[in-house]
């Protein structure tokens, strides 16, 4: 009743304000009168905040938004950087000394990275989610698929913990067996809640979409052991603006990624808010980034680009969701549905009931983890067949080396025979 969505909240900051304008009306001092009027401004303000949380159905507890707000509910480990070898093996003791491993065998562990892009030199979060089968005796020698997950606007990786639910929903749903293991990677898009960046390489500043489409899966990998590498058996999901960078960049990185969840998405970009002079630390400002540049607006226009695709290259296959009461947000998923039918055949359109909401995203990740777990699952199988085969094969080779084929002997050459005799 008095959580952040809760009626008994919503009376609470109408009575303290209705009581400071009381306040207001009868203190005889002009003093008291100026020093309510500023407190009444703190209620009001409180509950315009709440209306817009109650409206989006985001925050449902205090909790998840005080974690999500504080970068907490995470576990106790180190912040890791990325790193190759060195990191991978802090992480492996780490995780046989800090946690209980009957425990992690049931609900898994979550942990807090840093990734910085050798290319991009972008530093920023990344929570990483390793599920329970991950330390299961039966799963020791699995290469697990994965799947990156992309937050919306403003918002941070935490939303997926904290507001979204997505570790009890995907534990909910590999209990029931209705889903596979993944390891979930959740990075921060767009440099700690303050911009807007769309998960777009700028033209002329930050290369967004290299550091979270390539970097990322590349140092996560070389970080986190027995995770696929960046292929057909990672995907990639978003919600709102996470929607469309997980399009756009399904589209233009098709060899990344082998399955797309797209969530109220949509398929153009809009207006970004970059740092002013692409410098990180500095205020907003709202750019369009492709501005004088048709081409790259065409070819980050998932609508657009899909049509004009090179007939070799085969996208990921989607999945979409879009809330009911969203006429835009459904619009546009059955329109771009339509345009993927010439390469996909049978798209899933998942219409739930509400809006542009929290509470459509966490309703779509249950039928997003069921229509895509399972294809991993068979990519990394795969994958995993293929790797066991080659190091069979290439152990045979080296325990029972080919011999070296002989050399054939040179032949001695013939004696040059006698010049003939001139004729005459």
């Amino acid at each position: 009743m008095f959580e952040p969505q809760g009626t008994g909240f919503f009376l609470i900051l109408i009575v303290a304000f209705a009581g400071l304008l009381f306040w207001v009306a009868t203190a005889k001092q002009a003093v008291f009168r100026v020093f309510a009027a500023c407190l009444a401004f703190i209620p009001a303000m409180v509950f315009g905040i709440a209306a817009v949380n109650k409206y989006y159905d985001y925050y449902q507890s205090w909790g998840a938004m005080i974690n999500d707000v504080s970068g907490q509910g995470t576990t106790g480990f180190p912040k890791y950087s990325s790193g190759g070898l060195d990191a991978s093996k802090h992480l492996q003791q780490d995780l046989n000394r800090d946690t209980n491993a009957a425990e992690d065998a049931v609900v898994g562990v979550q942990f807090h990275t840093t990734v910085t892009g050798p290319q991009t030199h972008i530093t920023r979060d990344v929570y990483v989610y390793l599920p329970p089968q991950y330390f299961q005796k039966a799963y020791a020698h699995y290469r697990f698929p994965v799947i990156e997950l992309l937050h919306g606007s403003p918002g941070s990786p935490s939303a997926w913990v904290n507001v979204l639910n997505v570790i009890p929903t995907f534990l909910g749903l590999l209990a029931a067996h209705q889903a596979q293991p993944a390891v979930l990677v959740m990075p921060d898009t767009d440099g700690g809640e303050r911009y807007s960046l769309q998960c777009l390489n700028n033209p002329g500043g930050i290369q967004d979409m290299t550091f979270v489409a390539k970097e990322v899966p590349v140092e996560i990998a070389h970080l986190v052991p027995r995770i696929q590498p960046p292929g057909r058996a990672w995907g990639i999901a978003g919600y709102s603006e996470g929607g469309y960078c997980a399009a756009n960049i399904a589209l233009n990185v098709p060899g990344g990624y082998g399955y797309a969840g797209i969530l109220s998405g949509y398929f153009a970009p809009v207006a970004s808010q970059v740092p002013l002079g692409n410098k990180p630390g500095a205020r907003p400002v709202k750019v369009y980034v492709f501005k004088g540049n048709p081409a790259l607006a065409v070819r980050n226009s998932p609508q657009d680009y899909v049509t004009q695709m090179p007939v070799g290259v085969f996208p990921p296959q989607f999945w979409f969701a879009a809330g009911s009461s969203d006429r835009g947000d459904v619009v546009a998923a059955q329109r771009f549905q339509q345009l993927l039918s010439i390469r996909q055949v049978n798209v899933p359109l998942d219409i739930i009931p509400g809006g542009h909401t929290g509470s459509v995203w966490r309703n779509a990740l249950k039928p997003m983890l069921i229509w895509m777990t399972p294809q991993l699952a068979q990519q990394a199988a795969t994958a995993n067949a293929n790797a066991a085969s080659a190091a069979k094969k290439a152990a045979a080779q080296k325990t029972h080396p080919p011999k070296p084929a002989l050399k054939p002997s040179a032949k001695p050459s013939a004696k040059p025979s006698a010049k003939p005799a001139p004729r005459r």
